[in-house]
């Protein structure tokens, strides 16, 4: 097969066999497939992960907005009741209850120990 020339008559033949694959090409992709798939499996599983945490986070926030509204209630409760014995006519209530009376003018000490004022005992209630 060699030619007037003196050469074969494919020489490029051997180079370009090197270049074109052998059968042995999945082995080497094997890796690659599985590193893709336990990446992609590993994402799954942190996007379920991270899911369910926001899921938890929102079930809790509701319950403490439930409690927060509760405990407003609450609070304007025991307010209504503050305000309705703070009332005159309830302290007024209350104090004769209690046995006591009016006071009249009020009568103040000075720091030297003056009486400003007439001192008069209080009315009797009874």
């Amino acid at each position: 097969m060699t030619g007037s020339t003196g050469r074969s008559a494919r020489p490029w033949g051997p180079a370009l066999a090197r270049l074109v694959p052998s059968g042995g090409s999945t082995a080497a992709r094997t890796p690659f497939v599985l590193l893709v798939v336990v990446l992609l499996g590993g994402g799954l599983l942190a996007l379920l992960l991270l899911n369910a945490a926001v899921n938890e986070g929102s079930f809790e926030l509701g319950k403490l907005r439930q409690e927060t509204k509760e405990l407003t209630d609450e609070e304007q409760g025991l307010q209504q009741d503050v305000d309705s014995f703070s009332a005159p006519g309830a302290l007024d209530r209350r104090a004769r209850e209690l046995g006591m009376v009016p006071g009249d003018v009020p009568v103040f000490l000075k720091p030297d120990g003056t009486v400003l004022g007439e001192p008069s005992p209080a009315p009797d209630a009874r």
